[in-house]
């Protein structure tokens, strides 16, 4: 009776043309098991990417050799089931074939029954090369279709994307942040699963409507039986409970239970309540005996995409427990080239990161994988709402039956897989492609089209609308009901015209903005190139110097090493990086000073894009910038490197996230305002007092005035004119400085500058570091003689700093407190943190001397 499950282990695997067997890890893949056992070197070293190239072209295979426990195989259905298998291969249990999957992101099972015997049996999988499988199909289709990231030249096949045949992560073929490793092997869970009787598939709980005074629920319980029966299908959860009768036919059965909580404690998003979750249990009773059960945890919320028209356009933001929600957050890509690689601690590690910088949202981008379950449980605890793609980006796909109905498989297993998850806000279509292919606008788009025939086109077109604007709607509003979709990002809206694509001055949908970093533009357009929801826009740095030497040596130190270039993916990034930093900063005086100036651009890009985006709500009402984390050691977007080391721009995120903030505003007509922005729903009252600074610390003019804020919103607080303040003053000299209180205590503050970093008149500061009494070396208060610039806080212990890349200003302490987080710990904590050093923008210049001036 009931369900037993065993795991299978003992795995080992070769080259199928090799004869020795090695050990293999499983959950893993080839490539890391060829590690392991020695037989390449680390494929992050270096230029050892290069070499590695010849794994995805041969053929692999795994094998086990297990027994069955007496219990298990008693069962009158015995079925193996991988979890996933990437991605092409054959499965042979005692030498017969009972399985062929291609889809990475699907679950594979086969009943097993009559081939499995008690004793010794023989499990083996062959995995296809993914090369040489998709390589015949470009000829099949007569051309290539576009694959912007594909580096199929890094990978020996010059112009050849076949990325775009596989249902596998599309990342896996290289990425402008990203190497080329195309993996083979087991990727999540391999088992033996035997039951007998009936099992319980699935318990889906529907939310109809939420709200405060009572959630009305429908649960849905997937049930398979062996034969006809009568029963009864119990329902609880937290001292409520539910019951009926059933009438089970042989096979499967979908049971709708209706359900009622008054009163019930919502799931929130971090910021706004407690993300309160309900473990609900359903046991399937045959006269008072429980034949099987399952239980799901979930949230009780409810949550839609508001797109209403307006006096600007139309509006797109959440609305969760009918509070209009800011979103603050990033684009989350795979934390590894090599998933399995992945331990919780890293998730852990990724998503209290997104909440100690106080963001409430990320978006799983659709070049990856729909992400192992325990990102989502750590979603769904920690209160951050998941925007989620489905995996598709930057190219365009084949429309055969085939692929079709895998891509249809694979959408409706993973939507059931995810729906009981509070934090999914929306599922998308796909990254960038309505944009990239720009249908109808001739000239629009990334030059795609060009390259085809007029039937190619109209082909490919409807190839693209049969996945995006059916199969996937479709599957999300049969298997999700009242689940948001969005067909593209960016997207304006599904109007079958030119408006439909999107542009970075559209007043409805969503915009990736990327006219700062690609076009070069300044950094002062992101004050201009305001959208409803910014969901995609970045700026590049450099790793810092610890995690750069985890694949370079001292020889490879300069910006055009040969090692440095294969740890840059963006074709022009470090020329990018380097022209920015010539018009924004000084010269850094050697290659660390230049990693720690490029990641303190990234910051200040990144603070003035943010800030511009939060000031404009509610036009605005979502931030997610490029990029979260990262999948190796390499220069990108991310403000957390692969090791999980915060780069400035993480800092200045959680400043700029802040739940209340400050925020500055230079206008056309030279004045300047300050802004007080909040996300908190009940009303703000305070001081905001505006100080001018000299360098010294000396105060040149100050001013207070009462700070009075509705909830939810921002407004001007105040607004001073530039040219009088700066009266007889060298704009190079001085520092404005806000400072928001309420009752007593400092809300924010926030520093701006009225020339660029470069023009700053700096000078030898000497930073004075003081232990906080009592504080066991976790606190310490800092102060200067004259302004320190962007100053840098490191060390000896492990942990990190609650601020870090800070200006001090004379007269103006601040205080850091030093945290860690221990393994499996839900927060950090304080921390000691041994000898401190701190640095600051002089000590990495060229030439000091100027910037003393």
């Amino acid at each position: 009776m009931g369900q037993m499950t065993q795991a299978l282990s003992n795995w080992k695997f070769k080259a199928c043309k090799d004869e020795e067997w090695l050990k293999a890890t499983v959950p893993g893949c080839v490539h890391t098991d060829l590690l392991r056992n020695g037989v390449i070197a680390d494929p992050f070293y270096a230029t050892n990417e290069h070499d590695l190239q010849w794994i995805d072209k041969i053929d692999w295979e795994y094998q086990s050799f297990f027994d069955i426990p007496a219990s298990l195989y008693s069962s009158t259905k015995l079925e193996l089931v991988f979890d996933g298998l990437d991605t092409y291969a054959d499965v042979f249990v005692n030498g017969k074939h009972v399985l062929s999957a291609d889809n990475m992101f699907r679950t594979w099972k086969v009943d097993v029954k009559a081939i499995a015997t008690e004793k010794n049996n023989q499990l083996s999988i062959r995995f296809r090369s993914p090369v040489q499988e998709d390589l015949p199909k470009i000829d099949k289709l007569g051309y290539n279709l576009p694959a912007t990231n594909d580096q199929s030249e890094l990978g020996g096949l010059g112009e050849q994307k076949i990325s775009i045949f596989a249902r596998k992560a599309p990342y896996h073929y290289g990425w402008d942040w990203g190497p080329r490793f195309v993996t083979s092997g087991i990727w999540r869970d391999a088992r033996l699963e035997g039951w007998s009787d009936s099992k319980i598939n699935d318990v889906y709980v529907q939310k109809d409507n939420v709200t405060a005074a009572e959630a009305s629920l429908t649960i849905t319980v997937e049930v398979e039986a062996e034969q006809n029966w009568a029963g009864t299908i119990k329902l609880s959860t937290q001292g409520h409970a539910w019951e009926q009768e059933v009438d089970l036919k042989q096979g499967l059965n979908k049971v709708q239970v209706p359900a009622v909580i008054k009163e019930p404690q919502l799931w929130w998003s971090r910021g706004l309540g407690d993300a309160h979750r309900y473990t609900f249990t359903a046991e399937l009773l045959r006269e008072d005996k429980v034949i099987a059960d399952k239980s799901v945890r979930t949230g009780l919320r409810s949550i839609r995409l508001v797109r209403d028209k307006d006096a600007a356009g139309a509006s797109f933001y959440f609305e969760l427990n009918g509070v209009p929600v800011f979103a603050k957050g990033a684009n989350h890509i795979p934390n590894d080239s090599f998933i399995t690689d992945v331990t919780e601690e890293r998730y852990r590690h990724e998503i209290v990161t997104a909440v100690e910088s106080n963001m409430n949202m990320l978006r799983v981008w659709g070049g990856g994988i729909y992400e192992q379950s325990i990102f989502y449980e750590l979603c769904d605890e920690y209160g951050i709402l998941v925007w989620q793609d489905f995996m598709f980006a930057c190219s365009m796909y084949p429309g055969d039956d085939a692929f079709l109905l895998n891509v249809r498989l694979e959408a409706e297993e993973n939507v059931k897989r995810l729906r009981n998850h509070p934090s999914i806000a929306l599922w998308c279509g796909n990254n960038e492609i309505d944009s990239a292919w720009a249908q109808y606008d001739e000239t629009g788009g990334w030059g795609w089209k060009k390259n085809y025939t007029a039937e190619q086109r109209e082909k490919i077109w409807a190839d693209y609308e049969a996945v995006f604007h059916d199969i996937l709607p479709d599957t999300v509003s049969a298997f999700a009901p009242g689940t948001d979709y969005w067909p593209s990002s960016p997207l304006i809206s599904l109007s079958g015209d030119i408006n439909q694509h999107a542009h970075p001055l559209s007043s409805e949908g969503d915009i990736h903005y990327w006219g700062v970093w690609h076009a070069v533009e300044p950094f002062e357009n992101y004050n201009k190139k305001v959208g409803r929801f910014m969901s995609e826009y970045g700026f590049q740095s450099f790793p810092e110097y610890e995690t750069v030497m985890t694949f370079a040596v001292e020889q490879d130190l300069e910006l055009d090493s040969k090692v440095m270039r294969a740890h840059q993916k963006n074709g022009d990034g470090n020329r990018l990086i380097k022209e920015y930093m010539d018009i924004y900063m000084s010269e850094p005086k050697d290659f660390p000073s230049f990693l720690y100036m490029s990641q303190v651009l990234q910051a200040e890009a990144m603070k003035m894009a943010i800030e511009a985006h939060r000031r404009k709500m509610p036009f605005c009402m979502g931030t997610l910038y490029w990029q979260m984390n990262d999948c190796w050691p390499v220069a990108s977007w991310a403000g957390m490197d692969y090791y999980g080391k915060w780069k400035a721009m993480q800092y200045y995120a959680k400043k700029s996230f802040a739940d209340t903030m400050l925020s500055f505003d230079r206008t056309d007509d030279g004045s300047i305002q300050v802004y007080v922005v909040t996300d908190v729903l009940t009303p703000l009252a305070g001081d905001l007092r505006v100080t001018l600074y000299d360098f010294n610390g000396s105060v040149l003019k100050q001013e207070t005035v009462q700070a009075m804020l509705q909830g939810n919103s921002a407004a001007v607080m105040f607004t001073l004119n530039e040219q009088e303040w700066l009266e007889g003053l060298d704009a190079g000299s001085v520092v404005l400085y806000a400072e928001l209180t309420a009752g007593g205590q400092k809300v924010d503050s926030k520093a701006f500058y009225f020339v660029h970093a470069k023009e700053l008149k700096l000078t030898e500061s000497s930073v004075r570091i003081t232990e906080v009494a009592g504080s066991a070396g976790t606190k310490f208060t800092l102060e200067t003689d004259v302004l320190a610039k962007q100053v840098w806080l490191t060390a000896e212990g492990e942990g990190l700093f609650s601020d870090n890349y800070f200006d001090l200003i004379p007269g103006v302490s601040k205080t850091v407190e030093f945290r860690f987080r221990v393994s499996g710990e839900a927060i950090s904590k304080p921390a000691a943190a041994g000898k401190v050093q701190a640095r600051s923008m002089i000590d990495f210049l060229a030439n000091r001397k100027a910037a003393i001036g």
